[in-house]
């Protein structure tokens, strides 16, 4: 798993990347997970939003599907490399469209990853190819502060005022997304698909059960941190 030191443009500023794809859910998912490593994402759901979202916001990479209602990738593809000769794509394709992966990849696409995928196979590619292209490996802090909290994403240590506070490898991992997205209602789909790393199918329960673990260790005895929002999901927020 990747540490807070995240790729940056050169002025140190969040990378900026366009997810286009006509399934809101997924492109919702997908900003989330490229959001969790500190980038800045803008979305699009069909080709005409995604080629006037790329001229006035100069993506520094784009993750673009291959099949939209109004036109196709390569369109998109085309009309942006007219603006934006160098920006990588990596285009979403269905497991057996093997042409699709072809044409993606002969009229300039720099990487393909097929449908169904994990996001963190997309943030992978993604991070290879904005390496190539150039972007910085910022020398940020490895840990996390949200209030009195802290987590160390290097050495796993995570304390709450003066008092350390142990965690199984999972918790780390739940508590570690709650504290990338302070403040921000995360839902119990948007949870697992990232710390668990499967799609949201009817396994609520299992986030219920270590929120519940994390509550018991972060906020026993103290204000709470850890809220629910009823119908929503979970939010971390300062005490107090």
């Amino acid at each position: 798993m990747e540490t807070a030191r995240t790729l940056t443009r050169l002025d140190g500023s969040p990378l900026r990347v366009l997810v286009v794809d006509d399934e809101v859910n997924l492109a919702e998912l997908i900003a989330m997970a490229l959001r969790y490593e500190g980038w800045h994402v803008e979305i699009a759901h069909t080709g005409a939003k995604a080629v006037s979202t790329a001229k006035t916001q100069r993506p520094d990479a784009v993750v673009l599907d291959m099949m939209l209602p109004d036109f196709d990738g390569l369109e998109v593809l085309r009309r942006m490399r007219a603006t934006a000769p160098d920006v990588p794509v990596v285009f979403l394709t269905a497991r057996d469209a093997v042409e699709d992966r072809i044409a993606g990849l002969t009229a300039g696409g720099d990487d393909y990853v097929t449908k169904p995928f994990s996001l963190e196979e997309v943030v992978a590619r993604l991070r290879g190819l904005l390496r190539r292209a150039g972007a910085q490996q910022a020398a940020t802090s490895s840990v996390l502060t949200v209030g009195d909290l802290t987590l160390d994403e290097d050495s796993h240590e995570v304390r709450r005022g003066d008092e350390e506070i142990t965690l199984t490898a999972t918790e780390f991992e739940l508590l570690r997304f709650l504290m990338r997205n302070p403040r921000r209602v995360l839902s119990k789909a948007q949870i697992l698909d990232r710390v668990w790393n499967y799609d949201f199918g009817g396994q609520a329960n299992v986030v219920e059960l270590y929120i519940s673990y994390l509550r018991k260790k972060v906020d026993a005895g103290r204000i709470p941190m850890i809220h629910t929002m009823r119908g929503a999901g979970y939010v971390l927020k300062p005490a107090g």
